[in-house]
């Protein structure tokens, strides 16, 4: 269920329908609708903002992790990966809050990454990758330099008097 709705969170994402302050209203029910369609499950609003709460502090932890010297991204376990055990009892000993991360299948990580990371370009000419998918390629006219004389080899010595 948790990747069919971020399917949807991520297409929602993508159409620029997430705002600083949360999803837009109709989020809500294209996701309710979507899990259903594919899933056969009813979730209320509720239950999307509690998983939300969980994807934004797995957002939260992993990233400050992957942060640090030592910490890497397991791509074919979905785990955050440690250089050594020092490392990790380091890392844990100052960040309490982490110590179930250690072999925690993370399931959607690119997914969660999308929505909740913070360098996404904004402003005028700002577009999302559905946005550039959508828009024909265009090829740019590359045109030819004009031709430059070559310079002229100095020969002989300069003598400064």
């Amino acid at each position: 269920m948790d990747t069919t709705l971020l399917v949807a969170l991520v297409e929602h994402h993508n159409n620029v329908d997430h705002a600083q302050n949360g999803w837009k209203p109709h989020v809500y029910n294209a996701c309710i609708k979507h899990v259903k369609d594919t899933c056969d499950v009813d979730i209320t609003k509720e239950n999307i903002t509690g998983r939300i709460k969980t994807f934004d502090k797995q957002y939260e932890i992993i990233t400050k992790m992957l942060a640090q010297s030592g910490f890497g991204l397991d791509w074919v376990k979905n785990m955050v990966s440690v250089d050594s055990d020092e490392v990790w009892s380091r890392y844990v000993e100052a960040n309490k809050d982490t110590h179930a991360y250690r072999k925690k299948v993370v399931l959607n990580w690119e997914s969660i990454n999308t929505i909740y990371s913070k360098d996404h370009a904004t402003g005028v000419g700002a577009r999302t990758g559905a946005a550039c998918v959508q828009e024909p390629q265009e090829t740019p006219v590359v045109e030819e330099s004009p031709e430059v004389p070559q310079k002229r080899e100095r020969t002989g010595m300069l003598s400064c008097a």
